[in-house]
């Protein structure tokens, strides 16, 4: 299993149950993460026998762009979104959107949901363990 990602893309947006927020839009910021394989592009190192993270972005970016009232309909809607335009290759999806200065009544930096759908793994610990290792080993940490 593979997963494919796009982190920290950036929208703004009119979604938020207050009339302000509609007129005035707010900032959002959404981490995607599919899972799939992707053995049949590597054998001919063809993007078209893959999940294409353009096509990916520009999902995310038509549904980003219809306004909403709650962030749960957004994040949902995306899922969905995704869900349909590949439906034979997605085993899995992961999603978090995050709202910046949410208007509340405080300082609070974001409010988020977190979506996950399928059969999605994150890496183990024993991969993280070795990737940090590299890492470290190879002066990037520093």
């Amino acid at each position: 299993m593979d997963i494919i990602s796009l982190e920290g893309m950036r929208f703004l947006g009119a979604h938020g149950f207050y009339e302000e927020e509609a007129i005035l839009g707010g900032e959002f910021y959404l981490d995607i993460a599919v899972a799939v394989d992707v053995t049949p592009a590597l054998e001919e190192d063809d993007l078209f026998k893959t999940l294409n993270y353009e096509t990916l972005f520009y999902l995310c970016k038509q549904e980003m762009e219809t306004p909403s009232k709650l962030l749960e309909t957004v994040a949902h809607r995306i899922v969905a979104r995704i869900e349909k335009q590949f439906e034979d290759e997605v085993k899995g999806i992961r999603l978090k959107l995050k709202k910046i200065n949410p208007p509340l009544d405080g300082q609070v930096e974001a409010a988020c949901i977190e979506v996950q759908k399928g059969h999605y793994e994150p890496p183990s610990k024993k991969i993280l363990k070795k990737m940090a290792a590299f890492l470290k080993d190879a002066d990037y940490c520093s």
